[in-house]
Order: C-alpha cells, then structure tokens, then sequence
C-alpha cells in the first residue's frame, strides 16, 4: 500500500526492483514531510497539532507521523521507563500520553539516540494509532494509519463482462463492472448489486476499515467466508464503487470474459479490521 507496504517499492515484496549494478541494502527506511495539517484527539483534547509533521516509511509497516515536541500540548507526555531499541534509529523512548481524566500508557514514543543520517525525526514524537481516540488532517478523520501520499486509486468503466459462480451457481453476471487499481494491490472488479443474485451474498458481522476507502462489509457466499465485500458509503473521492460488491477469486470462481482470475501479487491484504498502529509502533523498536 503505497512506497513500503504491500508491494511498494521500499517493500521487501516488492514486485518490481531498482535498476542498479549493486544491490540495495535489505531495508530501506525514507522520511520525508508531510505537507498537511494533522491533529491528534485524546479525551477530547487536541494534545498535537501541527504543520510540520515528518512521515516515516518502514518497509512492511504503515506510514508513521512524528510531530515537533513543540507542536505537542506541553503536559499531555510524561516519560516513563520503558526503552526499547530500533535496529536502524537507535534507542526508543516511551511516553504515557494523558488528558483530563484519562492516561494511556506506552501511547507514544521518539527516538533518542538517533544515527547522524536520521536527523529528521530529532525531537520528533510518535503516537501509537491505536490507542488515540482520532488522527485528524485538517477538520477530516483520517482511519486506519497516516495517508501515504504514494498511494494512489485509479477507477475505470469496463465493457467485459465480469462473472461470479459458487458451488455450480451464478452468483452475479455483470456487462458493465467497474476495476479500481491501487497502489500496491491487485486490480480490483465491482459488480452492481442490480447484477448480483442477493440471495447469495449473507452479510457477516463485523467490518474492516480502509483510509482511502472507507468502511468496507463482508459477506458469506454458501459456505466459503467473506468471499464478498462491499464499501456501503464510500469515501467521496472512490464514491464510483459506493454500494457495489467485489468478489475473491480464491475464495468464489470469478470470471473476466470467460477467462477465470487467478490470485496474484497484492491479492491478499492484511485487514484494518483492528487499529493496527500500537503494534507497528511494538515492533518497529525491536
């Protein structure tokens, strides 16, 4: 999912590779300046605030936003004794972040001993995603981790036509699906639900959160699990596959002009169905 995760370039799955007569080192870690406001929310009080927030990359981790201390609400850390050490940036200290009534311990962390080369992020501190109530850019909550601005979702129209079959059964049928293409992922088809047999799809419990897309729902098909998924209020900015169904062809037989899809690179996707950032943040320091 965009530069380090999934298949990105900085990824160690990376599908594609550096044209370069020596090898690169094994991981590559790249910061760089956001350029957007963002905000963190604990206990109803905004404890950063900031302009100035770097993004750090890690292959396989989420993108992390580490902001100036001074952009930090002077009382909302306080150290405690737990150190920990990241194999590249050196010795990691931890903070208890508390507003009002409430403490969360182990929430927030920066690099104290950081290499020469990594001076971007001195002085710079990190909140763990997971146990802030919200990350904000501008008046926007933003889910699941900081936006990577290397992430990128094309939608097109497409005239093939798209079929689902389960157990021997048509599950769906379409003419006019559409393919959404993302940064590091496989393509992507959504069918209509006009298209779809809903007696089929059976809804489950329980939902997965993208930060580019928004919500998404599963679905039951017979007795294969959440071999569906649907985005039911789609984000503006994807808001072409609002409501429409898209279908694993590991899981069901999907069908592109008769041609069966087979699983491929980025098919697989580890789920935001759990805020995810406390344990990027765990094991980014080991």
């Amino acid at each position: 999912m965009g530069l380090s995760w999934q298949q990105g370039p900085l990824s160690s799955s990376r599908i594609g590779r550096f044209l370069t007569p020596d090898p690169l080192p094994e991981r590559l870690l790249f910061a760089e300046r956001l350029r957007r406001r963002m905000r963190v929310l604990f206990n109803g009080v905004w404890i950063a605030d900031s302009e100035d927030v770097v993004l750090l990359h890690e292959p396989g981790r989420y993108p992390v936003a580490y902001f100036p201390r001074a952009d930090v609400k002077a009382d909302a850390l306080t150290a405690s004794d737990r150190m920990t050490r990241h194999k590249e940036l050196g010795e990691t200290s931890w903070y208890a972040v508390q507003a009002g009534d409430r403490t969360a311990e182990r929430a927030a962390w920066e690099f104290s001993g950081l290499p020469e080369y990594a001076g971007e992020l001195t002085g710079r501190i990190a909140f763990a995603w997971r146990a802030m109530d919200a990350f904000y850019e501008e008046d926007e909550r933003i889910l699941g981790h900081a936006a990577d601005a290397y992430h990128r979702i094309d939608i097109r129209d497409t005239s093939r036509v798209l079929e689902v079959r389960s157990e021997g059964e048509s599950v769906a049928r379409s003419e006019h699906p559409i393919v959404l293409y993302e940064s590091g992922f496989a393509p992507r088809w959504y069918v209509p639900r006009s298209d779809i047999d809903e007696s089929r799809p059976q809804p489950v419990e329980g939902q997965t959160f993208c930060p580019y897309k928004g919500l998404c729902d599963y679905y039951d098909i017979g007795g294969v699990r959440r071999a569906a998924w649907s985005y039911r209020d789609a984000y503006t900015e994807v808001r072409r596959i609002n409501d429409m169904v898209s279908f694993e062809p590991d899981l069901v037989e999907v069908y592109l002009d008769g041609k069966r899809l087979e699983p491929e690179p980025g098919q697989h996707v580890i789920a935001h169905g759990v805020d995810r950032g406390l344990d990027a943040a765990e094991a980014s320091t080991r």
